[in-house]
């Protein structure tokens, strides 16, 4: 946010699900990039191509399914988010998901947007464990061939 006005923790909790998610998907997105750029992909195709992995609904989508599979990872107020941004009735479509799995990656981006505003010291927890989920995911596809 601005340095000029902070929303209090109870402001962050009133905004609506596709709010948070619209920060949510911004703020993954330079995660990403970070990421990428520090790993060695420096070729825009390169870049372009990783970033798309990372950040489909369907990776998304598996994101926030790894992180309720870890118990007590995710707290209840992220829960109750991640629910809010997932029933959120958005006015777009999904471009290469069908509905349910965006939805779910909806709701991966208002948790993500609630943490941003909310705890950037959780923010960051919850972005190394997605990085470091899809790490491990790909070390294994690239393993079983």
């Amino acid at each position: 946010m601005s340095e000029n006005k902070s929303l209090t923790k109870n402001e962050i909790k009133q905004l609506s699900g596709l709010t948070l998610a619209y920060l949510g998907d911004a703020s993954w997105e330079v995660v990403v990039r970070d990421h990428l750029v520090e790993s060695g992909l420096t070729k825009p195709k390169d870049l372009h191509k990783a970033a798309t992995e990372f950040v489909s609904a369907k990776g998304q989508a598996l994101l926030i399914e790894a992180m309720q599979a870890e118990e007590g990872f995710l707290t209840e107020d992220e829960m109750t988010i991640f629910k809010r941004g997932r029933n959120a009735k958005s006015h777009s479509s999904a471009k290469n998901a069908d509905i349910h799995t965006y939805r779910i990656a909806t709701g991966f981006e208002a948790l993500m947007g609630f943490a941003y505003l909310n705890d950037q010291n959780r923010f960051k927890e919850i972005a190394a464990f997605c990085i470091q989920y899809i790490q491990h995911a790909q070390k294994e596809e690239q393993e079983n061939g």
